[in-house]
Order: structure tokens, then sequence, then C-alpha cells
């Protein structure tokens, strides 16, 4: 990496600060900084180019519709931001492309095509959103919004299309099943996979476990 390109990506992580610091949704600069860690992991492993990638990792939920009143000003934020710091336009088309069709949503009616980088970045996202923290961002975003934490008498929706994803009746234990557990067989990359392996393990252990607890049969 250039010291160009180390220095724009400086300039990138000091925006998405501003941006994300405060959020509250399980989306804030932590969740950015382990998805850079993860990126930055994975780029290794898999001997890819990491400048592009970690770029699109820092910056690709500060235009996210769930984080934002107007998605369109927070649009035109990045776009100023991106020329202010001279990224040319054959990267800032690649950036857009993958922020614009990384996310779980965006992929659930048709698998949208990545450039590497990209795949790169979706499956640390997805890491992120696995595991452990998988667990612990979950419960912060549905309490964020005032969802119901788990109710036996409704269960997950199976098959969910784009339109279908936000609305609806769910809990935040039906997200695991409607969206969390499928993500370790939506990975693209081996090393990825290799990670998700425990993951997913720990999800299952807690959902066992929090369901016993719930019905004190532990």
């Amino acid at each position: 990496m250039t010291d160009e390109q180390i220095q724009k990506l400086t300039q990138a992580t000091k925006y998405m600060h501003q941006v994300l610091d405060q959020d509250t949704t399980g989306h804030s600069s932590d969740h950015i900084e382990r998805v850079v860690r993860l990126t930055r992991r994975l780029c290794q492993d898999e001997e890819v180019p990491d400048y592009l990638a970690l770029m699109a990792a820092t910056l690709h939920d500060v235009v996210d519709d769930k984080l934002f009143t107007s998605v369109s000003e927070a649009r035109q934020a990045l776009q100023q931001f991106l020329d202010k710091i001279a990224i040319n336009a054959k990267e800032q088309a690649e950036l857009w492309q993958i922020i614009d069709h990384m996310s779980y949503r965006k992929n659930i009616d048709q698998k949208q095509q990545l450039s590497i980088a990209g795949r790169i970045v979706q499956d640390a996202d997805r890491l992120d959103a696995i595991g452990a923290i998988g667990i612990a961002r979950t419960f912060y975003f549905g309490g964020h919004f005032g969802e119901k934490m788990y109710d036996p008498q409704l269960a997950p929706r199976t098959k969910l299309a784009a339109s279908d994803y936000k609305s609806g009746e769910s809990t935040v234990i039906n997200h695991f099943y409607e969206k969390l557990l499928r993500l370790q067989d939506q990975l693209n990359t081996a090393a990825a996979k290799k990670i998700a392996l425990k993951r997913q393990t720990r999800m299952l252990n807690f959902l066992t476990d929090f369901k016993a607890e719930w019905a004190a049969e532990d």
C-alpha cells in the first residue's frame, strides 16, 4: 500500500468516526473497526490487495438506510468526502458498487455480483454479525428499536423476500433463524468459512441455553 493510500484510509477512518461514533444500534465505530480487522485478515489469507477492501470496510455503514433519517443526505456527504480526498472515478465506482450491493437484504432476492474486494468485505461484515459479538449486537439492535425479545408462540419466518425483510412481526430470537444462522452458508471465501465454524456453534449453543432457561428447564 502506498503512503498516499494509507493517508486516504486514515482520513476515511476519521470521517467514519465522525458519522458513527454516537450510533446505538450496533453499527458504531467499534463494529467498523472489527470489520476492518477482519477484512485485513481475509485479504492476507486470500492474497488479495487490501486498499479498496479496507476503504469499503471503513465506509460501508456511513450511508446505511437503517441508521439515517435522510439516506440521500448521507450519500451526498459521502460523495463530497470521496471527492475531497481525491478518490478517483474508477475507485469511487467500485466503492459504491460494494457499499450498495453487499448487504443481506440486497442479496435476498438475487445474489449480487461483487468484486473480490467486495466479497471479502461482505464476509467480514457477516462474520461480525455472528458468534458472541453477533449475539450481543442482535440484542443491542433489537433493544434500540423496541423489538420483543422472544415469543415461543411466534415462529420464525422461513421464506422472506427483500420487501418482507423489514416488515412483519418478529422477535430478537427469531432474527437468528431468519438471518444470522443462514450467513455461514452464504460466505464467499474459504478463510471466512473457517472462522464462521466456531461462531456458528456459539450461536447454536446460546439459543439452546436461552430456550432452556426461558422455560425453566435448565
